[in-house]
C-alpha cells in the first residue's frame, strides 16, 4: 500500500452554556486544551501505539486501509509495524528512516537521514504540536468521540508552504490527557489520509530493538 510510507509524517473545547459570552467561553477552552496539548507533547520521551488508517484518492476513487502499531523514543526513533500489510516496516533509529514496503516496492528498501537533532518526518505528534500558532491558522471545529474517548477537534492552515507538508489537516486532541488523537491530513497532491490511534500509553517501557534495521539479504538500499 503506497499510502503506508507517508505515515511517517507523521500524530480539540466546546462548553455548553447560555448568555452573549458562550462563544466568548469556547473559544478559552478550546484554546486552553491546545496549549494543554502543546506542553503535554513536550514531555513525552517515549510512546506505544496502535492505529487504523485510512488513504482515499480523490483522483481514482481508490481507498486504502491499514493498521499497525508503533513505538516510539524521542528523539528521532521510531517504529512503524504493519499488520496490513504484516511484511511493511518503517524504522528510523536516530540516523536514519528505513521504509522497507516489499508489497509495494519488492526487493527495496529506502534510506533517509533524519533531520537535524533527530527530528522531521518521524515525531507523528511534534509536526502538528511544535509552535502551532505560528505555523498554522487555526479553527477549533467541535467535538468528536473517537476510540471511545472524549476529543474537541481544530482545523490546522499552513501559514507558509514551508511550514508543513500539508494544505491542512484537522486534529482532534483528547479532552482529558491532552494527546492527538486522530488526524486527518489533505495533501498538496490532494490525498486525504486519516489516522486514528486505537490506543496510545505515554511515557512507557519500549523495545530497544525495535529501532534496529537490518536490510532483508537480497534487498536493494535506495539513498534518498
Amino acid at each position: 500500500m503506497t499510502g503506508n510510507r507517508i505515515l511517517t509524517l507523521a500524530l480539540a473545547g466546546v462548553l455548553a452554556t447560555t448568555g452573549a459570552a458562550a462563544p466568548a467561553v469556547a473559544q478559552s477552552s478550546s484554546s486552553d486544551l491546545l496549549n494543554r496539548a502543546v506542553a503535554a507533547w513536550a514531555r513525552v520521551k517515549t510512546a506505544r501505539a496502535t492505529f487504523d488508517q485510512t488513504i482515499v484518492n480523490p483522483l481514482t476513487g481508490n481507498t486504502l486501509t491499514s493498521s499497525g502499531e508503533y513505538q516510539q523514543q524521542r528523539p528521532g526513533k521510531l517504529s512503524v509495524k504493519f499488520n496490513d500489510p504484516a511484511t511493511d516496516r518503517i524504522v528510523a533509529d536516530g540516523k536514519y528512516v528505513w521504509l522497507y514496503l516489499p508489497s509495494t516496492t519488492p526487493g527495496q528498501v529506502i534510506r533517509s537521514r533524519l533531520g537535524e537533532g533527530g527530528t522531521g518526518t518521524v515525531d507523528l505528534s511534534a509536526q502538528f504540536l511544535t509552535s502551532p500558532r505560528k505555523r498554522y491558522d487555526i479553527t477549533p471545529l467541535g467535538e468528536k468521540t473517537v476510540s471511545g474517548r472524549a476529543t474537541h477537534s481544530y482545523r490546522l492552515v499552513p501559514k507558509s508552504a514551508d511550514d508543513a507538508p500539508f494544505k491542512s489537516a484537522v486534529v482532534y486532541i483528547d479532552d482529558k490527557d491532552a494527546s492527538i488523537r486522530q488526524f486527518d491530513v489533505t495533501e498538496s497532491s490532494g490525498l486525504q489520509r486519516s489516522v486514528r490511534l486505537t490506543s496510545f500509553r505515554a511515557n512507557v517501557p519500549v523495545d530497544a530493538s525495535a529501532f534496529n534495521f537490518t536490510p532483508p539479504s537480497g534487498t536493494r538500499v535506495v539513498n534518498r
